[in-house]
């Protein structure tokens, strides 16, 4: 790539992969120098220039609606501030027994403009994502009802991480609203929060009060930080070039040619899409978390070792833990406590009982969470059904814990014992290997007619070179996927009992830690997926 291809050709850059080139030996070296050798209180605004610069790079001219939601955000967040003030003050002066009137009144007008903020921004993003989706099925029951109309289906070009900043903006409007947070009256420091570059692309999905106040603070790049956040890209680009694009190939055409493979093929492609997804997307949270603590940032984590789980429910606490947090504080918990959802929970605990009763009400906004996440990954059927999957399987595990806890004292059965746990852990990752199996179809008949097969084809073929060599993968490739996942096993099971071992590798003496981040340089060098032939694999959630 010439530089007027990088500096002209916008989101056809490579910088979207934070383990391309382009961003690794190019922008994430220059943006760490120039940050050394800028004025401490310049820093802030090259951090800002940085990320703005960052996004035009891979967004080109769209980086207008970046803007336009920023200044959008910035005024309606003044706008919700000056209400609360308003309200403060008119409290003050009014008789004790209108208070209350008053607070009503202003309150009233504070919602209507948080709603009138949600649907531009969170309008904007349905009329950019899910137009096509939304103007297809339309036009589909239109031809079930035997009419000749079609609608003609729009084309939009969505920008980069859009469902990422739009989820932050409307949280930071809501924080604002409640008087979590005070409206920031510097758009400079909003837009920075907004658009901090190592996490723009896939998140994590950030609050306003845990983020923008480290980022405005000036801060010298600091020795220890600054090791222990390489170390951790470095962790991260192991998991995604040795990994996640070493299965690609295997995956790839067992899903577009499903119906070439029998049962046992496609649960085996289930299973590695579900590590190639972990190792994707967790390997890019690393390199997100580990360049911002270069800068001395600390965002949010997004994984905690999901796959130790012993309920879906808790796997979606551990696995893209911002979005679920988001989920729960804007959508479950406002649902469950509308005034209709307390009374039904009242009524429905008179005649259900103190478990049952409050899970009615806790349904429906439970189906409110998962069609909206099922929904948020993508604009096709096959994700709404994902969706509706985790529903049904975490309501179905509420309804069954009395049964199950009365099953467990009767056989005189202990969760906390090893073997019990074991088996939990094990159905919750078969669960979730069928999730993820309809998630990466090439649609719902597509993921239906593969689940299909996996009970009336299944058959379990020896993994052969002859059997391998057209999956684009050999039985040398299948031995260091299994090695690197029993290294991030071992990890994961350490900082599961306690044992941070990023920071442990940290402290330990300079040779040995060095010795250490070399072999793992050389790990990557050796036995990462690239040269000829290698097609780089897009980050999987960047496409969300």
């Amino acid at each position: 790539m010439n530089l007027a291809q990088l500096l002209f050709a916008g989101r056809y850059t490579e910088l979207t992969s934070y383990f391309s080139n382009e961003y690794l030996y190019f922008f994430l070296p220059i943006s760490i120098i120039g940050y050394c050798f800028m004025p401490k209180k310049a820093k802030k605004f090259y951090l800002l220039a940085a990320s703005m610069i960052f996004y035009w790079l891979i967004s080109g001219k769209l980086i207008l609606f970046l803007l336009i939601t920023v200044m959008s955000v910035h005024h309606f967040a003044l706008w919700l501030d000056r209400i609360r003030a308003q309200k403060d003050a008119a409290v003050k002066e009014c008789e004790k027994e209108e208070r209350k009137q008053v607070k009503k009144a202003f309150q009233k007008k504070g919602r209507i403009v948080l709603a009138f903020a949600a649907v531009v921004h969170i309008g904007a993003l349905l009329v950019i994502k899910y137009s096509p989706f939304f103007t297809g099925n339309i036009n589909s029951l239109l031809k079930l009802f035997g009419s000749q109309a079609v609608l003609d289906i729009p084309q939009f070009i969505m920008p980069i991480g859009i469902s990422f900043f739009t989820l932050q903006a409307v949280s930071y409007l809501v924080d604002v609203y409640r008087g979590v947070s005070k409206a920031d009256d510097n758009i400079f420091r909003l837009a920075l929060f907004m658009s901090f570059f190592p996490q723009i692309v896939e998140g994590p999905i950030c609050r306003y009060e845990q983020t923008a106040p480290q980022l405005w603070s000036v801060k010298t790049i600091d020795y220890q930080k600054f090791t222990l956040g390489i170390t951790r890209i470095l962790y991260g680009y192991m998991k995604k070039a040795v990994v996640a694009d070493r299965l690609n190939p295997l995956i790839q055409e067992i899903f577009d040619n499903y119906k070439n493979y029998d049962g046992g093929m496609i649960a085996l492609a289930a299973v590695f899409y579900t590590i190639q997804l972990y190792m994707d997307f967790s390997g890019t949270m690393d390199a997100v978390i580990g360049t911002a603590q270069v800068f001395g940032v600390e965002l949010p984590e997004n994984f905690r070792r999901p796959f130790f789980s012993k309920t879906i429910s808790e796997f979606w606490q551990r696995w893209h833990i911002t979005l679920g947090t988001w989920f729960k504080d804007y959508i479950f918990y406002p649902v469950t406590m509308s005034k209709p959802m307390k009374s039904l929970t009242s009524s429905a605990r008179k005649k259900l009982g103190n478990h049952f009763g409050p899970l009615v009400a806790g349904s429906v906004a439970l189906f409110c969470v998962w069609f909206s996440n099922g929904l948020w990954h993508g604009a096709a059927w096959s994700y709404i059904f994902f969706g509706m999957y985790h529903f049904v399987l975490i309501l179905c595990g509420s309804l069954v814990t009395p049964a199950v806890k009365a099953f467990n004292t009767k056989l005189h059965l202990s969760p906390e014992k090893l073997p019990y746990r074991l088996v939990q852990i094990f159905r919750t990752a078969v669960l979730v290997v069928i999730g993820e199996l309809f998630f990466r179809a090439n649609g719902l008949r597509a993921g239906l007619a593969m689940f299909k097969k996996l009970f009336t084809q299944m058959k379990f073929t020896p993994l052969t070179p002859e059997v391998l060599k057209p999956l684009g993968i050999d039985i040398k490739d299948i031995g260091i996927v299994l090695v690197v996942v029993a290294i991030v096993f071992v990890i994961s099971l350490l900082n599961e009992k306690g044992i941070p071992v990023g920071e442990r590798v940290n402290s330990l003496k300079l040779p040995v830690r060095w010795t250490i981040l070399f072999a793992l340089i050389m790990f990557i060098v050796i036995f990462g997926a690239y040269g000829p032939g290698y097609v780089p694999v897009d980050p999987i959630y960047a496409e969300f």
